[in-house]
Formats: C-alpha cells, structure tokens, sequence
C-alpha cells in the first residue's frame, strides 16, 4: 500500500471530526468549477484543484494496470459538471467521477505515463465550511510507480471482501414465477458510451425500469435489478446477485458506441472464450473496464479445480442459454425488426460468466447510430423492445421446461 495513502487516511478522520464539531453539515458537497481543474507545473508536474462547498472526508490511491490516480470522497453531488469543465493537461488521458456506492464517490485520472501523489491536503475555511483540495502529482519510474501502487481496504469506505455467497431459493415448482435478474450496464463512475449529452448508463436503467414493469405486469415473473440508481457495480457483484436471488436468467442491457464502421440495430449475445468477431472483442473490452476502474482484479479468480466444476455446468446451462438466445433474437425480430444484420454474436463478457444461470447481453443498439440513439430516446420504440424480450423470454420458458421434462423421462 502507498505511505501516501496512509498518511492521509490518518488526517482526514482526524480533521472531518473537528470540523463537523464546529458546523452541521447540509445536503451534499458540490464542486465549484470556476475554481477547480487541472493545470501543468515544472518539469511535468500536475497540479489538480478541487473547490468543494464543504468538506468531506477523501483518500487518494495509486492504481497500476493501467496506470491511475483515484480519489474517493464522501458523496459529492457533480450535477452539471462535465469531464471537459476540469480542463486538459499532458499526462492525463481522461478523467471520470460519478457515484461509487452509496454515499460515496470516487474520481479517477487515467494517466499517460506513471506520476505519483507528491503532495496532497484540504484546507477547510472555518467560517463557511468550503473546502479547497489540492493533490500534487510529479512524475516517476515505472518500478517506483509499482512499489507504492495498491488498492487499500479501510471498512469505513470499502464494501467487504467477497463472500461465498449459496442460492438462499429452495427448488421452486413449475408454477412458480421465472426469476429475471435484470443488469443495466455500467453505472456511478463508469458513464458507458457518450453522445450528445447521452450517457449509456442513464438510457439502462431508464429501459431496464421499463422493462421490469413490463414483465411484472405479464405475470410469471420476478424481476430483480442489479441496480436501481445511477450507482457503481462492480461486474462480480453483478453476477453476485444473480446467484443471490437464485436467478434462472440473467439479463444484462448496453446500448455501446463503435468508432469505426456503421454497426447498428439489436444484438444478442452469448458467452464464448473467443469473440466471434473484431468488433464483438472491442465491446467485451471496454464492458470489462468498470472493473479496472475500481481496481477489482478478477483474473485469479479460478483455479484449476474450479475451472473443470464450472465447465461441467455450463456443459448443462450452455444449450440452455443458446436457446434463451434464439428465442430472444426471433421475438425482437417480430417487435421492433431493429436487428443488427448478424442478430446473434458471441463474447468473452465478463457479466455473462455465471455457469449456472443462462445469461445473455443485448445491444440495444449503438449509440454511435443516429437512428438507434432516436430509437432509444422513443417511448413507443422501447415499449416494442420491452415486449420483444418479455415474448422471447415467455418462449424460452415454454422450451425450457418442456426440454426439462424430456431430460427427466
């Protein structure tokens, strides 16, 4: 763990406490940006201002893997503020912030080449309770740069480590409703695809709630969303609920932008350790990014005798989820018929790794599409949309359970 982390978590504790001894605080932090941004030093310094309305308690880290500095704070509200507000410096690729869990939020530099917190305070007017962050960031050697790199726990911010989480649902009757976990991509920090003032995560979950409603009011289903506000969740944790709420399918709903090429219409896919095509690998990529934005690392997840238990279930869920598939692609096709010309594609997505719990991810569509981005903005379009998955859904149920039944004779 970096001494620079350490160093701070022990001062901000220790300040925040005689500061709320002398004011109460009201509603949330907010960021004044005429006075906050990033600007260049001497010899490769950056210097980055943070004008808050209040103090906050606030950690910086160091990530590695890509290289990133992250700050957490207590909840900021950053209604109004933009990425492009805080400027542009050489060293600093992009800058992203946004709601990490509840109740707090998190910024995250991504860095061009490796630069380490060289000073970093918060100085608090007594008087008004505004706040004036200043983190100093100098340039370093990549193996410096790796030595004080680490993702720090403290239970105070930090959700607990991982836990072997067991179906809580007995085995259901057949009459009981179809349990939907419903995933709307990316969320909090992690803004998903971009366009004219569009971000991914607000058009998911807005659909996602659509959708919800209209499958609740079909009757024969349960639906549960992994989220339901414009939170962080970590993909782990996404496949987390669907095994906590003893899903039998998992649904997971993007709408990503391609620079390149003119994809558009509705895509389904499906898990595969090798993407069906370049564009396919493209989006599995920058889906996998929310995890690297939280410094989760999910790659040492598995070991050997796990791997061979979680082959033989997907040997049993794989047909399964290949006929949710094309249920799903002939009934979109039948409501809306705004399909991608290759419908059905294959993916290494992270989310859909549940061996036990048929999983899908439908493109919506591209935002990088004018007419699939109106399509998105047209209630009466995600009502068709909405009605597409809830008929391919009703019919895989029927298949299901017929092809159940075959198995069981």
């Amino acid at each position: 763990m970096s001494r620079v982390f350490v160093f701070f978590a022990a001062v901000f504790w220790a300040g925040l406490a005689g500061l709320a001894s002398a004011q109460e605080f009201s509603g949330l932090a907010r960021l004044n940006v005429a006075r906050s941004g990033l600007s260049e030093g001497w010899r490769g310094a950056i210097t980055l201002e943070m004008d808050l309305s209040q103090g906050v308690p606030w950690r910086v880290f160091h990530l590695d893997e890509p290289r990133r500095v992250v700050l957490d704070f207590r909840e900021i509200d950053w209604s109004g503020v933009a990425p492009a507000d805080l400027g542009t410096v050489e060293g600093v690729e992009t800058v992203r912030f946004g709601l990490y869990r509840p109740g707090w939020s998190r910024m995250v530099l991504d860095l061009a080449e490796p630069m380490l917190v060289d000073a970093a305070g918060m100085q608090v007017d007594e008087t008004s309770g505004r706040a004036h962050l200043v983190v100093e960031l100098k340039p370093a050697g990549p193996l410096d740069y790796a030595a004080q790199s680490g993702a720090p726990y403290d239970p105070r911010w930090d959700l607990p480590a991982p836990a072997d989480i067991k179906r809580t649902r007995p085995e259901r009757p057949d009459w009981a409703p179809t349990v939907v976990v419903i995933d709307p991509g990316h969320g909090g920090i992690d803004p998903g695809a971009e366009r004219d003032g569009f971000l991914e995560k607000d058009l998911m979950l807005r659909f996602a709630r659509e959708l919800r409603d209209t499958l609740r009011r079909s009757g024969g289903f349960e639906v549960i969303l992994t989220r339901d506000e414009d939170a962080f969740v970590s993909l782990e944790r996404r496949v987390a609920i669907a095994h906590q709420q003893g899903a039998d399918v998992f649904i997971s709903l993007h709408a990503d932008s391609l620079s390149q090429g003119h994809a558009h219409g509705a895509t389904v896919y499906t898990l595969s350790k090798e993407a069906s095509d370049a564009a396919s690998a493209v989006l599995a990529e920058r889906h996998d990014r929310a995890d690297i934005l939280s410094g989760v690392d999910l790659s040492g997840a598995d070991d050997e005798v796990t791997d061979v238990l979680l082959d033989l279930a997907r040997m049993e869920t794989q047909p399964r989820t290949e006929q949710l598939a094309r249920e799903m692609v002939g009934a979109l096709r039948e409501s809306t018929g705004s399909l991608n010309r290759k419908a059905h594609r294959e993916a290494a997505f992270s989310v859909l790794k549940a061996a036990d719990v048929p999983s899908i991810l439908i493109e919506l569509g591209f935002m990088s599409s004018q007419k699939d981005l109106a399509n998105l903005q047209d209630a009466g379009w995600r009502a068709s949309m909405a009605a597409g998955i809830r008929d391919g859904l009703q019919a895989w149920v029927i298949a299901d359970k017929a092809a159940r039944a075959l198995v069981r004779q």
